[in-house]
């Protein structure tokens, strides 16, 4: 046999053992899937955190309205945005991000009744101007409702949920609750 084909022969014989570049294709299989479920974890993650905010702003903006600040100060719609923006400002502009809904209703039964969807950024642009801003009087039920579209880190990963036509995702947080009697008697 000629020497270079004794050498060929060793090379496919020894070719099962050889075990260079094996750690490579490993991690070339299993890197995709461990970077996948890592983003998809971080996006999980950013959600809760993007809607515990939304909870928290509403939540505080509600006691705001609910022990008369905001009627007692004389409010406008656009003084109760200005006032609730800077919390949720680290999702993005307030103003191409947010809309607000402080409505009142006489019973709980009228509250029920009303099965109107949240109307958020991206919307009919009518439906956005004509939300309304009734911070009630004593003793009065109150809605307030906040909608917020944000932008999660990697669109394609992660949860899926409502989506607008940019990409961003709606995230509705609503608080209903009794105004306390503050009026000045």
């Amino acid at each position: 046999m000629a020497p270079t084909m004794r050498k060929l022969i060793r090379k496919i014989h020894g070719f099962p053992c050889d075990k260079q570049g094996t750690s490579a294709i490993e991690f070339a299989i299993v890197a995709p899937i461990f970077f996948l479920m890592m983003f998809s974890t971080f996006e999980v993650g950013w959600f809760y955190f993007v809607n515990s905010t939304l909870d928290a702003a509403t939540i505080s903006a509600s006691r705001f309205v609910r022990t008369g600040q905001s009627q007692n100060n004389g409010l406008t719609k656009q003084d109760f945005f200005t006032l609730v923006c800077p919390t949720l400002d680290l999702f993005g502009e307030c103003t191409t991000n947010l809309t607000v809904e402080v409505k009142q209703f006489n019973t709980f039964a009228d509250l029920a009744a009303d099965v109107t969807p949240a109307v958020c950024r991206g919307d009919d642009q009518n439906a956005i101007d004509n939300l309304a801003f009734e911070p009630g009087v004593d003793n009065q039920i109150i809605r307030l409702r906040f909608c917020l579209l944000y932008r999660p880190i990697n669109p394609s990963i992660g949860i899926n949920l409502s989506s607008t036509d940019g990409a961003a995702r709606r995230l509705v947080s609503t608080f209903i609750f009794r105004n306390e009697p503050f009026s000045k008697n």
